[in-house]
């Protein structure tokens, strides 16, 4: 899903990426660190606590699980907005959905 925002909105991860990660400063009140993204987050957090509740998911400390994810996701997109990845960005969704998983799954 991510990725494929990223094709149909790529100024929304633009903007992301290039202006509000570098200067957050210019969004002034009511912004200040993780409040703008804080529903976000919240869903996220759901998210993983679901997964744990369900042993698809290994218990672990949710920032560290949370930046796995997105500097994954924000990485591949980076690249893919520098036009250094060799292939379409959606040819990496699987391998990438994969990876993330492999990392945070549950082992038995």
């Amino acid at each position: 899903m991510y990725f494929n925002m990223t094709n149909k909105r790529p100024e929304m991860i633009e903007y992301f990426l290039r202006i509000y990660l570098s200067n957050r400063e210019v969004f002034g009140e009511g912004c200040e660190g993780m409040v703008c993204l804080s529903s976000f987050v919240t869903e996220m957090m759901i998210f993983f606590e679901d997964g744990v509740s369900k042993k698809e998911l290994r218990n672990q400390d949710f920032f560290s699980a949370f930046g796995l994810f997105m500097g994954y996701l924000g990485g591949m997109v980076f690249l893919f907005g520098e036009k250094m990845l060799p292939q379409e960005l959606d040819d990496y969704a699987q391998p990438v959905s994969e990876n993330i998983y492999n990392a945070l799954r549950h082992r038995s």
